[in-house]
Parts: C-alpha cells; sequence; structure tokens
C-alpha cells in the first residue's frame, strides 16, 4: 500500500455529515415499529408496518431525481457546494417527521406529511451518497482511496448506531405506551439539530484537487445526462453491481430488528441491542476492509460478497428466524454483515473511479440512486410483503437472486484500483510504472 498521508480533516469533515444524513434516513426504519400506529388507523401490526414500509420506500423513488439534481450540481458547483445543501435538505425533512399530525387528530393528513418528508429525504440522500462518495474518493491519494473511502459506510453505519443507541435509552427510560405516543419524535429533533452543526462544518471543507482542475478547464460538458450517455457502460455497471450489494445491505441492516421481532419473536428490546451491536463491530471492519482493496484490489473484495450472500443467505436468514436468544442472534447477524461488507466497504470508491471528473458526480449518484429505488428501498417492502403473504422464506431467495446478478458482474468487470482521478494524477501515474 502507498505510503501517502490520509486527509483527515476531509474525512472527517465528509463522514460527519454523512453521518447525520444516514442517521435521519435511518432513524424513520428503526422508530417505525413506534409510531407506525399513530399514522395510521387499527389494523394488524403487520400491515401497519407495510404501510410505514411503503412510505420508507417512496423515498427511494425520489433518490433518482436527487441523484440528478444534486449530481449535476456537484460537478458544476462543486462537491462542497453539493455536500452543503444535502444536509441543509435534510435537516428540514427530519423536523417535518418531528411535527407531523397524528391519525387520531387530522386523519391520512399526517401520512401524507410523512410522505412529503420522506420525498425530500429521497432527494437529499440521493446527491449525498455521489457527493461524499465521489468527495472522499478525489481527496485521498491513489493507494489509500479505498481505505478513506470507507469510511462512508462507516459514517453511514454510526448514523444507525447513534440511532439505535437513542432507540435503547428512550427504551429504558421510557414506557412503552410513552415511546408510541411521544417519544418517537424525540430522534428526529435530535437529527433537525445536529444537521445544523454539521452545514457549518462543511462550509469550511476545501475543495478537491480533481474538481478544481476540472473547473479551471471548462464548464461544457460538466455534470449534463449527455455527458453521461457518453458512459453509459459505466453507468449501467453501476446499476448491476448495485443490485445485489443494497438489497443484501437493507436485510441485514434496517429489516434486521423488525424480523428478529416479527418473525423470531424476540422481544423489541433484545432485537435492538443485537442489531446495535452488530453494527457496531460492522463499522470497524469497514475501513479493514477498504485498506484490503487497496493492496489486493477491489474485485476480490466484491467476488467474495457476491458468492456469500448468494450460498449464504438462505441458510443464515433461515436459521436467524428460529433464533431464541441474544447470543445466536448476534452470531448469525454478524456473519451476514461480514459477507456485506465485501460490497460496503469499497462500493463508493469502485464507482467514482469508473467516471472521469466532469461527470463523476453523476455518473456515481444517478445510476446508484436508480438501483437503490428498484431494490435497495423496496427490500424491506417486498420482505414484509413475502412474510403477509405466508411465504417468507420467498425473500430469502430474492436475496440470494439479486446477489447472483451481482456476482456475473463482479467477475467479468475490470479493476479499478489504479485508475488515476485528475490530469496531475494521471501525469504522477505515467511517470511512475502502475503496480502489476
Amino acid at each position: 500500500m502507498s505510503k501517502a498521508r490520509v486527509p483527515w480533516k476531509a474525512v472527517i469533515g465528509g463522514s460527519i455529515g454523512n453521518m447525520v444524513e444516514w442517521y435521519d434516513w435511518f432513524v424513520y426504519s428503526s422508530f417505525a415499529i413506534y409510531f407506525a400506529a399513530s399514522f395510521f388507523p387499527e389494523g394488524n401490526d403487520t400491515a401497519k408496518l407495510l404501510n410505514t414500509a411503503a412510505i420508507f420506500a417512496v423515498g427511494f423513488f425520489m433518490r433518482p431525481l436527487g441523484g440528478w439534481l444534486l449530481g449535476r450540481y456537484a460537478d458544476r458547483k462543486g462537491r462542497k457546494a453539493a455536500l452543503t445543501l444535502t444536509v441543509t435538505l435534510m435537516s428540514a425533512s427530519a423536523l417535518l417527521i418531528a411535527i407531523a399530525p397524528t391519525y387520531e387528530a387530522v386523519g391520512y393528513f399526517g401520512a401524507l406529511v410523512l410522505v412529503v418528508a420522506r420525498l425530500l429525504q429521497g432527494i437529499s440522500v440521493g446527491g449525498e451518497y455521489a457527493a461524499s462518495a465521489t468527495y472522499l474518493t478525489e481527496a485521498t491519494p491513489r493507494g489509500r482511496r479505498g481505505f478513506a473511502s470507507s469510511f462512508q459506510y462507516v459514517s453511514m453505519t454510526a448514523g444507525q448506531l447513534v440511532g439505535l443507541g437513542l432507540q435503547i435509552i428512550l427504551q429504558n427510560t421510557m414506557s412503552a405506551e410513552a415511546l408510541h405516543s411521544y417519544g418517537w419524535r424525540i430522534p428526529f429533533i435530535v437529527g433537525a439539530a445536529a444537521a445544523a452543526v454539521v452545514f457549518y462544518l462543511r462550509r469550511n471543507l476545501l475543495e478537491t484537487e480533481a474538481y478544481d482542475e476540472e473547473e479551471r478547464e471548462s464548464e461544457q460538458g460538466r455534470g449534463t445526462i449527455k455527458a453521461l450517455l457518453a458512459h453509459k457502460k459505466e453507468a449501467l455497471l453501476v446499476i448491476a453491481l448495485t443490485m445485489g450489494g443494497t438489497v443484501a445491505y437493507y436485510t441485514y441492516t434496517t429489516y434486521l430488528t423488525k424480523y428478529l421481532s416479527n418473525s423470531a419473536g424476540l422481544p423489541k428490546e433484545t432485537a435492538t441491542l443485537v442489531s446495535f451491536c452488530a453494527l457496531f463491530i460492522f463499522m470497524c471492519l469497514q475501513p479493514l476492509a477498504g485498506g484490503l482493496s487497496d493492496r489486493i484490489g477491489r474485485r476480490p473484495l466484491l467476488i467474495t460478497f457476491g458468492i456469500g450472500s448468494m450460498l449464504g443467505t438462505v441458510p443464515l436468514m433461515t436459521a436467524l428466524g428460529g433464533v431464541q436468544g441474544f447470543g445466536g442472534a448476534l452470531v448469525l447477524s454478524l456473519i451476514g454483515l461480514i459477507i456485506v461488507t465485501g460490497y460496503t466497504s469499497i462500493n463508493a470508491v469502485v464507482k467514482a473511479e469508473l467516471f472521469p471528473t466532469n461527470v463523476r458526480a453523476l455518473g456515481v449518484a444517478l445510476p446508484y440512486a436508480i438501483a437503490n429505488a428498484l431494490f435497495g428501498g423496496t427490500a424491506e417492502y417486498v420482505a414484509l410483503w413475502f412474510k403477509d403473504s405466508g411465504i417468507e422464506s420467498g425473500f430469502f431467495w430474492y436475496v440470494s437472486g439479486c446477489a447472483a446478478v451481482s456476482l456475473v458482474v463482479y467477475l467479468t468487470m475490470r479493476e479499478t484500483r489504479d485508475v488515476a482521478l485528475s490530469r496531475t494524477e494521471q501525469a504522477t501515474q505515467e511517470a511512475v510504472p502502475t503496480r502489476v
């Protein structure tokens, strides 16, 4: 691995903002078991979760629009400007959920407010992923990009952990009645306030060298669909390689707590604690795997994930459905998340390395958002639909099938580890022999 210095100020600045973005994004899912009844009429618990999962999926369907708008913005106005804008939108949407009226007070209008908030979150996250991935990748020297960009999923997972940690605290300091009544609003208020702090931090980030070079060169063709279509093979590659990874990721993260509670029959508090502990270890694994990819390449990790997810999902999820205690649930959950690490630790850098600077943010944002809208955002809904239909195991095979499709892509795609991201880096690369 290169001994180049990791720019920690850029990594931390981008990661902290990403953490708040994804805290707000995931806290909706982790607290859905408490607020589902507040926005819909009486019915069975699974039906209420289906409704809230559908609204969760709505946010994903706005991500392609956010990916296009904010990806274009990042390519034309800069990575720093886009990062600042996305966190502003996320703060506003979190505050909107915090003050949303209940079904008892205004009928379905409260659910409509949730939908609007999720639409705003979808736009924000659609641009956040690409702006963050592009910024972290461009701001880091070649040879350390895998390590540095892995902090995107460190920060995403940290956001989930903060949300789950707050949930554990509230579960142990508030009654179940209070949590269902008003306690679920607290994490959204916290998210909105934290975003205001991150707004200040992101305004003090430096722009990347790769973007500065492109900006000095020309504005023509930066961040346009026409420019992206010149790289349609890479765009389709992003969709295909994301398919299996995003389904597996949401299965073992946002859906896991509900699955352990709803299907395995574990108490909500136990299911939450399992998720918290598993995600903490998962978070710590990301830089290790990212650093490993700087040594051996990106493809070996992706291939390992593809094989593990394709062959391991059905037995793992089946075993989790019959687990009876904390220890067993934690071990099985960790096995799943270790497999997923092969994708999560490097997927951001792989996508950024596929595109040139003038369309890099849009090239990452739009195809990735499309894949998430089709597969990631619907994963939880598909899982609950299978359960409601009495064939819950069908979802396990669905996850395995998605992984199989992505595995074919991992086996045939080119290695991206040593690609130059800027003209300066390209000149340096031409002067120094590439690693074999």
